[in-house]
């Protein structure tokens, strides 16, 4: 993840060391994300590739928390570990309420939702590009 390099213009006893953080893999990304939902037992976590469809991110993750509480626990946790894993800072929103909290990682978007604001919004629908069956009473 990281990668060290000694500056060759460094004098003196001490050796200046610069750190350069690698892009992340979108995949590891990806991976570090679902795993932390998991361990902290976000509900009904769905993945939607967008690489190619939009260009606000290349997955969007969306997940449930059952109150306001375990959804904003659940984003300043995963926020806190992304940071500490090298992932650099993301961008929250939201958090003071926590009906609904996008947690803006780079190449991963993740939405945080209360469920009966994730059932009013209906992310996965709207984000579908055609892959999700049709609402029931629709032609």
């Amino acid at each position: 993840m990281t990668q060290a390099h000694t500056d060759p213009a460094a004098s003196g006893k001490e050796t200046a060391k610069v750190v350069r953080m690698a892009k992340p893999d979108k995949q590891e990304l990806l991976d570090f994300v679902l795993g932390q939902l998991d361990d902290d037992q976000a509900q009904e976590i769905v993945t939607i590739d967008l690489e190619g469809k939009s260009s606000i991110a290349d997955y969007m993750v969306i997940a449930s928390g059952r109150s306001t509480r375990q959804v904003a626990s659940i984003a300043q946790k995963l926020a806190e570990k992304l940071k500490q894993n090298g992932y650099g800072p993301v961008k929250l929103e939201g958090l003071p309420q926590a009906d609904w909290v996008l947690l803006d990682a780079g190449d991963i978007v993740v939405h945080l939702f209360r469920p009966e604001v994730r059932s009013f919004y209906n992310l996965e629908r709207m984000w579908a590009f055609g892959d999700a069956p049709p609402v029931a009473g629709t032609a």
